[in-house]
């Protein structure tokens, strides 16, 4: 699995550095990792071995949605609203080709880029998110699955 960053500037260029994340042992040191990179490996941590719970928002007990991504930036110092619809008013939309793994998918009900969201989801990046998913799913690694989907960003 790939995440994309942007790193630093060189000669005024954006440097575009992949991470293959092969498990999350052996990841770059902690101290050297982006924020984004932090959420996007926080998030993984949790898939298959914490359960959806409805209203979730703890590891303890299990998250919904946006009781997962709200749990991973605050782990990391970033406040962040309660609900999928609310994230999505604070978040700063950007193009597909402009995310980062750890910046949010927000899911839309219809095609509209201003229609309700009715999910959030960490992205990895590829196409890929970490996902709060089902009551028989819970947290999953997973493909965006909708065409009604905008990526946002607090960090970039």
């Amino acid at each position: 699995m790939s995440i994309r960053h942007k790193a630093g500037t060189i000669a005024g260029s954006m440097a575009v550095l992949s991470l293959a994340f092969t498990g999350l042992s052996g990841v770059a040191n902690a101290k050297t990792q982006s924020f984004n990179q932090k959420v996007a490996g926080d998030a993984v941590t949790f898939v298959h071995k914490v359960p959806y719970v409805y209203g979730g928002s703890s590891p303890k007990t299990g998250f919904d949605c946006s009781g997962l991504t709200s749990y991973v930036y605050g782990h990391y110092g970033k406040s962040i609203p309660r609900t999928a619809e609310a994230q999505f008013k604070k978040f700063r939309r950007i193009s597909e080709s402009k995310a980062w793994g750890g910046d949010l998918v927000f899911f839309h009900e219809n095609s509209s880029p201003t229609s309700y969201v009715y999910h959030v989801a960490v992205y990895e990046g590829n196409g890929r998110i970490v996902s709060a998913s089902t009551p028989s799913e819970g947290i999953v690694r997973e493909k965006i699955y909708s065409s009604h989907v905008t990526f946002g960003t607090i960090t970039h």
